[in-house]
């Protein structure tokens, strides 16, 4: 088992007033499968891309594990998000993907401060 665990990681872009990141502390345990969902702009790519090396940032990202990206190609850009989920995801029940979309949902509302 490895751990990839991020502390103190703060990163804005070049010539940016907005912070992408501030201060974010966490653990993962490698064994885990994991997936990062979310609207367009709140930062996947750009953890990613942090997790690959390719931007400077403060704090730490620590690993023993190499990170590769492959983004999911979309080849019907008029499906819905759930017929997508079903094609990456077929084996999970209709009321997993409805859990983490309300957990989402809270955590949009109320932050994750509460």
């Amino acid at each position: 088992m490895s751990m990839i665990k991020v502390q103190d990681l703060t990163f804005s872009y070049p010539r940016s007033f907005d912070t992408i990141f501030e201060g974010v502390n966490f653990q993962i345990d490698t064994d885990w499968k994991l997936r990062f969902i979310g609207r367009n702009g709140r930062g996947k790519t750009t953890f990613f891309n942090l997790l690959l090396g390719n931007y400077e940032y403060s704090g730490k990202i620590l690993a023993s594990v190499e990170f590769n990206y492959f983004p999911y190609p979309v080849a019907d850009k008029n499906k819905l998000t759930h017929e997508i989920l079903e094609e990456i995801c077929p084996q999970a029940e209709d009321r997993e993907f409805l859990r983490e979309i309300f957990y989402k949902k809270l955590i949009y509302i109320y932050g994750t401060n509460h």
